[in-house]
């Protein structure tokens, strides 16, 4: 279900462009925080070409990596479903969880008491001034959507989760879900 207002918890999936934004192409965003202030949120379908062990040698466990947006990317973030494991967790809204104690993330994973289904990471964040998403919403760059996954959201990281999301909004977007995300390979 789409909605013209956005709130934390919302998804933003990227308008369909035949020449895209580097950053947000194809994107669908799960926001984390939305207030007066301005909107964070991180990029679920973008993963990288690296996994966590490669970024932090005492963890033994092939975690994929996910480009979260394009601030602060020498940052590591995470969002996970369980809130009783991870100490200091921020609820986003319906059960998925931002941040939080990362020594214990790291303890949880080395001890297998953690999985990929629970929690994802992120290098970066997608973020927003105080009135820019209200501005970008009102030149048609997303499409803001309620997050009917709930907690689930964090197994629908995968790249076809966009073209997914086109083709759940029908209409207009059908024809978009199959088009190359590069115009020349048509």
């Amino acid at each position: 279900m789409t909605t013209n207002k956005p709130q934390k918890g919302h998804l933003l999936i990227a308008e369909p462009a035949i020449i895209g934004d580097i950053s947000f192409n194809r994107s669908v965003i799960l926001l984390a925080n939305h207030n007066e202030e301005g909107s964070v949120g991180f990029i679920l379908n973008k993963p990288l070409n690296f996994t966590l062990d490669e970024l932090i040698p005492e963890v033994d466990v092939e975690m994929q990596i996910y480009n979260g947006g394009p601030v602060e990317q020498d940052n590591l973030y995470f969002i996970h479903k369980v809130p009783e494991l991870i100490p200091d967790s921020i609820e986003i809204s319906s059960g998925i969880y931002w941040g939080g104690n990362f020594d214990t993330v790291i303890e949880l994973i080395s001890s297998k008491k953690l999985s990929e289904d629970q929690i994802r990471f992120f290098l970066g964040y997608s973020g927003w001034d105080s009135d820019q998403l209200e501005h970008e919403l009102h030149e048609n760059a997303w499409i803001v959507a309620e997050n009917n996954y709930h907690k689930e959201i964090i197994n629908k990281c995968f790249p076809d989760f966009w073209k997914e999301k086109m083709i759940e909004l029908g209409g207009e977007y059908l024809i978009w879900s199959n088009a190359p995300e590069n115009p020349s390979y048509n």
